[in-house]
């Protein structure tokens, strides 16, 4: 997933896990980031605390909807997600947006540009 124009994502390679239940569409993929990323609403190890990820999947829901939310959510974090899966990020978000901004450039900088991505030749996708 490439960042979103006109946020601190940008031009940054994010790398996606997705994997489909076999009772999909009933139940949500499980998605996650490989690659590092600095957001209030992404947990150290990936995971996305997105309502549609979660409680609020429907059949009529699919992934190509679940992947614009993830996107939509690069460009307007929620530092009030009801599960504050990074609340210290959340802080800096609320309290001081410029350094919370500059931290989320460093991140991309180093963990979805440049020489951290020359090693990656391939994204996997794990269906089950």
């Amino acid at each position: 997933m490439m960042g979103p124009p006109d946020t601190p994502y940008e031009g940054g390679v994010f790398l996606l896990d997705v994997n489909i239940p076999t009772d999909y569409p009933m139940c949500p993929p499980m998605v996650k980031f490989i690659t590092k990323i600095y957001h209030p609403n992404i947990d150290r190890n990936g995971f996305i605390c997105l309502d549609i990820l979660m409680d609020n999947w429907g059949p009529y829901l699919n992934i190509a909807g679940a992947l614009l939310s993830i996107v939509s959510f690069l460009t307007d974090p929620n530092p009030d997600c009801v599960i504050d899966v990074s609340p210290e990020i959340s802080r800096l978000y609320k309290d001081d947006y410029d350094r919370y901004e500059a931290t989320v450039r460093e991140w991309t900088r180093k963990y979805a540009m440049g020489e951290y991505l020359k090693g990656l030749t391939f994204l996997m996708f794990v269906f089950l």
